[in-house]
């Protein structure tokens, strides 16, 4: 399972981001979608988390300022990040959880991560 993220960036505080996270292969089919972040010094964050059915799930440090969206015939999420702070610094990581009837998946895997920066 390879998934490729971007849209991370450079962003003054206040400003937006959009992150996309493709998962690429044709073997296997998607459960859930989400995102991490890890800022320096920490651990991994849980962000949110999209069903294939749409259903949503946010941390509460992020709730009514980010959204998660994806496209299932793209096999893509998106998450929409609006009102950056500083403390939003930190690389974002996507994951997938996928299922498959010809092999045994090592559920989550995590994308290669992008980086995001929140100048105050």
């Amino acid at each position: 399972v390879q998934l490729q993220a971007s849209g991370g960036g450079l962003v003054q505080a206040g400003g937006s981001l959009r992150l996309s996270c493709t998962a690429h292969g044709d073997d296997y089919n998607i459960n859930d979608m989400g995102w991490y972040r890890q800022a320096p010094g920490k651990q991994r964050e849980f962000l949110a988390t999209i069903s294939s059915g749409g259903g949503v799930n946010y941390a509460d440090s992020v709730k009514g300022r980010f959204t998660i969206t994806r496209d299932n015939a793209r096999n893509t999420a998106y998450l929409q990040m609006n009102s950056l702070q500083s403390e939003d610094t930190a690389v974002y990581y996507c994951h997938v959880y996928v299922w498959s009837s010809r092999w045994s998946p090592k559920n989550p895997y995590f994308g290669q991560g992008t980086q995001v920066t929140v100048s105050s």
